[in-house]
């Protein structure tokens, strides 16, 4: 491994990390001059081809939401002089905010899918220069009632099949988790299981105020989720959700991810309830499982015994290496890293704005 590199979303712009080869120094650059001022509330890392290409979702109060890519990792960003993404005439909807950018997996070249608020989805073949709506999901009878969470009605997570190009799922805020398995063209809720204690009926069949979505492509059929209060297993790719909160101190929080070479081991940061947004015990805790969510356990070393602030959904996420790196970013604009799957912590930045949203690349 030569370096891992580490784009840092922020409420006021783009900060990119570089390693060195053991993942423990950290070089920061930024703002950078393209984005500052800029909420930058989704980045993406698209190592499939002969180069890395970053993505940046900013959101320009003057010129309003784009997409922008970079092939050189970040000295130059790109937009076409058309745009890159927007909703057509007909759609009668304007894009306030893009909130997830998503490589496929390898054998689907060139194809980038893109989540937003409103509720849309968005896929590219050109590699994530523009991008084209998913009119079957956009479409759906049900979305006229999908509601907007706190941040807003947003469809901020997208988790393309490992195998299979023709499903893909997604998760929104709120309206729950919906699935396609046959490329886009129809849709159904997948919830069964996760609740919506906030609803009438807190057992709807959409509704739900689902936070993220996770799975390891070795084992697709097994998707982890936090939820609005719940943290939830699948072991049947979405039609049934089973409770794995037991061990956590609360099931309220934002971020859930898998570990890239430990289909069992996943990564959660809980919060003490919706009504109150701090780390459970006020401690920068990340709990990791290493049996699909049957126990957890907060590895402690090198992070702060005192917090106050909250981790987003989008903020925490890993590497490829071999042991992962784990990185994580706060409200408070703090980023912490590890190399060793999350056993111990380095302090990679500090002082930056509101962090949104972190995503990292071994490059080799």
């Amino acid at each position: 491994m030569s370096e891992a590199v580490l784009l840092i979303g922020t409420k006021k712009g783009l900060w990119i990390g570089r390693s060195d080869a053991a993942r423990q120094e950290w070089r920061l650059d930024g703002p950078v001059p393209e984005f500052e001022m800029q909420g930058v509330y989704a980045v993406g890392i698209d190592t499939r081809g002969d180069r890395a290409r970053l993505f940046v979702g900013g959101t320009s109060e003057h010129w309003g939401p784009a997409v922008f890519h970079s092939d050189d990792l970040g000295k130059t960003w790109a937009e076409p002089p058309e745009g890159s993404i927007g909703f057509p005439k007909d759609a009668d909807a304007a894009l306030e905010r893009v909130w997830q950018i998503q490589p496929a997996p390898a054998d689907q070249p060139g194809v980038v899918y893109a989540g937003s608020q409103p509720s849309a989805l968005w896929k590219s073949i050109d590699g994530g220069v523009t991008f084209e709506l998913v009119r079957g999901l956009w479409d759906h009878p049900h979305r006229k009632e999908w509601g907007a969470g706190f941040g807003g009605q947003a469809v901020h997570t997208v988790l393309p099949h490992a195998t299979d190009p023709q499903q893909l799922s997604v998760a929104m805020s709120t309206g729950g988790v919906y699935q396609t398995r046959d490329g886009g063209r129809s849709w159904s809720p997948a919830n069964h299981g996760i609740k919506a204690y906030f609803m009438p009926d807190p057992d709807p069949e959409f509704g739900q105020c689902v936070h993220k979505l996770a799975a390891h492509p070795d084992v697709p059929e097994r998707m982890f989720a936090q939820n609005h209060h719940g943290v939830y297993r699948s072991d049947d790719g979405g039609a049934i959700w089973k409770s794995i909160a037991d061990g956590l101190p609360s099931d309220f929080g934002f971020p859930i991810v898998v570990h890239p070479h430990e289909p069992a081991t996943v990564y959660v940061f809980p919060l003490v309830a919706d009504g109150n947004r701090i780390p459970t015990e006020a401690k920068c805790r990340v709990y990791r499982s290493r049996d699909a969510g049957s126990t957890w356990e907060p590895p402690t070393a090198g992070l702060p015994d005192v917090s106050y602030v909250p981790v987003l959904r989008d903020a925490m996420t890993t590497d490829t290496a071999d042991p992962a790196g784990v990185y994580v970013g706060t409200r408070d604009g703090c980023v912490y890293a590890s190399a060793d799957s999350g056993d111990s912590w380095v302090e990679v930045a500090s002082h930056l704005p509101d962090i949104l949203t972190v995503r990292a690349a071994v490059l080799e």
